[in-house]
């Protein structure tokens, strides 16, 4: 059962086994369905690097801007990543240009808007803080009050995901 529960390995056995009883029980999608109904309608990058930008001017407005936002199906799950930040420094002459860009994964174009966002935020973050660090989830629950719970939230959707059991396809 541990291998069928790689998304939840950081957290406490209790909370695994629970996990593990209502994904054998069949009761996993309706809990996460309860919390979180409807998928998003961003489905275009455009869409999304609007949604970005409105989250980022709004908490992180002093922060370096965004060269690019879009979805990526080259994200894969195998590494445990649904979005990716990335700082691209280019020498062109005497001036350097530095870009920022995010890419999120294409699977979460049909998940519910705040799942979507909890991973937006996490990239935004990544704007002031690069590591995981302390500062970095202050910044993450400033941003989305309810951050630790969505990350939680959508590692039970990847363990839905994981045993063909998407509630969102």
């Amino acid at each position: 059962m541990e291998n069928q529960l790689k998304y939840l390995n950081g957290y406490r056995q209790e909370i695994k086994d629970q996990v593990a009883s209502l994904l054998e029980n069949g009761k996993l999608q309706s809990v996460l369905l309860s919390r979180h109904g409807d998928i998003h309608n961003i489905r275009t990058d455009k869409a999304l690097y609007d949604y970005t930008i409105a989250i980022k001017n709004r908490y992180l407005r002093k922060s370096q801007p965004l060269s690019k936002v879009q979805y990526d199906d080259k994200i894969s799950l195998s590494h445990q990543a649904l979005g990716l930040h990335s700082f691209v420094s280019r020498v062109q002459g005497r001036k350097t240009k530095a870009k920022n860009e995010i890419r999120i994964s294409s699977r979460l174009k049909r998940v519910p808007e705040s799942l979507l966002r909890m991973v937006v935020v996490h990239e935004l973050a990544h704007l002031k803080e690069k590591d995981h660090n302390k500062a970095f989830y202050q910044l993450c629950c400033h941003m989305e009050g309810d951050y630790h719970q969505l990350e939680f939230d959508l590692r039970l959707l990847l363990t839905l995901v994981e045993h063909d059991q998407n509630p969102y396809t």
